[in-house]
């Protein structure tokens, strides 16, 4: 008998590995099958268990049910039931090219409508709010893909470093909460039109709150912090000296009224250059003094701005002084940042120190990576096939002419305007640290209101090649 060849033995080794294979999905199933018997068991005794209760009159009387707790009680011990007050519609469709900031992209637009779940009058709901320029929105980042998240969280901007996560704005958080500081162009209706955003159709809102400067920026703080101090140091003095005004104003009728237009005459006739030199626009310590006044000036720049000077002096003079002294409180300083003056006239009382709202530095400050990226913006560019292929798009307030095929925009306003949403989105480089470190494929592909966009990156630039209507968004006839 001959030895085995070489092939015998590879086929002998191939079915030793096979036998071997099955014997261990053989034990996985007996193991799988010992755990169904013994789970069929612990069923087969609980209805066991039932059933006899039941022959014994066990469950003749019900037991009362407890109460699930009450909307209230749940607020209290910290479960938060939220539900979302409407859906955005917007004109980013997919998160690939989405801004991740609002800033970035001023052209974007959106529009979110109320359910009618949530309010039986919709419209009711949004009264008023159309008296503000900027609202804020709360949002969930409901395309996060998983629910997972980490301590440290690695920013596109920071190139790939590691930060805390809630020293940034990532997404992917515990809980998956989004705000934005969205532009409020108009309210129709149930419907709240916005632009300046970085959502993507679909998203849920849970809330819209307005933006007010005096509670919600630093910068506006600090100047409301000044004036209500003036004004609560300076309140019984200028009252008094206000009254006093307005009595001598009354007293001396017409000859006060022809000398303060001897007064305006005089300084008419001067050069504006030197009456704005002088120091402090020559605001009088006490304010109930009448100052000079030029807005009946035939050459001043203002005009007629305050034809009954007289009655409202007190009031332009309180302003002024103001403003004055929030600027001999705030001195630019050569390295660019705001200081403290040291003159007697204008230093802070104790109080006013100790408090952490005087003072641009204490108020307002972010991180260096924040104002200065490792990721710098890109130039973008279009290439003339791009360019024509844009022009062929209708504004969103057009229609198409009657037999027509050209594409339309269903928010942006033309192609001027989404070149520009084009060039926001694509300089602040939307790709992830991913693609930008290690990918190989430099395309780029992102859609934008009804246009999908094709464009490739290179060494400090974006070039857009392509720019195509969707499918199912072309313009009818």
């Amino acid at each position: 008998m001959s030895p085995p060849c070489d092939c015998c033995g590879e086929h002998v080794n191939t079915l030793n590995q096979q036998v071997s294979l099955m014997r261990k999905e053989i034990k996985n199933l007996r193991q799988l099958l010992d755990s169904a018997v013994r789970s069929h068991r612990k069923h087969m005794m609980s209805i066991q268990s039932v059933v006899s209760q039941i022959g014994r009159g066990g469950l003749d009387k019900e037991q009362p049910q407890p109460l699930p707790p009450s909307k209230q009680v749940t607020l209290e011990q910290g479960h938060i039931q939220t539900v979302p007050i409407g859906y955005i519609s917007s004109c980013f469709s997919v998160k690939n090219g989405t801004p991740r900031q609002p800033t970035i992209c001023g052209p974007s637009r959106a529009m979110l409508r109320i359910e009618k779940s949530v309010f039986n009058n919709p419209e009711h709901a949004l009264v008023g709010l159309q008296q503000y320029s900027h609202v804020w929105i709360m949002f969930l980042f409901h395309k996060n893909g998983h629910l997972s998240y980490k301590a440290k969280v690695k920013p596109p901007r920071l190139n790939g470093q590691r930060v805390g996560v809630y020293s940034t704005r990532s997404p992917h958080r515990p809980n998956a909460l989004g705000l934005t500081l969205a532009k409020l162009d108009g309210v129709v209706g149930d419907k709240i039109h916005l632009s300046d955003i970085d959502m993507i159709a679909g998203t849920p809102v849970l809330d819209i709150k307005p933006y007010i400067p005096e509670y919600d920026s630093p910068h506006t703080r600090v100047g409301m912090d000044l004036e209500s101090y003036a004004s609560d140091t300076d309140q019984p003095k200028v009252a008094a000296e206000s009254t006093n005004t307005l009595n001598l104003h009354k007293d001396s009728g017409l000859d006060a009224q022809l000398n303060l237009q001897g007064e305006r005459s005089r300084h008419c006739n001067e050069d504006p250059e030197s009456l704005l030199s002088r120091d402090k626009f020559d605001v009088p310590d006490k304010v109930g003094i009448p100052s000079t006044d030029y807005s009946s000036c035939s050459t001043s720049p203002i005009g007629n701005a305050y034809p009954s000077l007289p009655n409202d002096l007190p009031t332009v003079l309180e302003e002024v002084k103001a403003f004055v002294t929030q600027g001999d409180l705030f001195q630019l300083s050569s390295e660019g940042k705001y200081k403290v003056s040291d003159s007697p006239k204008t230093k802070l009382p104790e109080l006013m120190v100790g408090n952490p709202s005087y003072g641009e530095e204490a108020y307002s400050t972010i991180a260096e990576w924040i104002r200065e990226p490792p990721v710098t913006s890109l130039e973008v560019r279009f290439t003339p096939h791009a360019e024509r292929e844009l022009a062929e798009f209708l504004p969103s307030h057009s229609s198409a002419p009657p037999g027509s095929d050209r594409p339309r925009f269903k928010f942006l306003r033309g192609p001027e305007e989404a070149a520009a949403a084009i060039r926001g989105v694509l300089s602040a480089d939307p790709r992830s640290v991913y693609r930008r470190t290690r990918c190989g494929d430099r395309l780029f592909f992102f859609t934008l209101d009804t246009a999908d966009i094709t464009c490739w990156f290179g060494q400090g630039f974006a070039e857009v090649l392509q720019v195509r209507p969707l499918e199912h968004n072309l313009a009818s006839p």
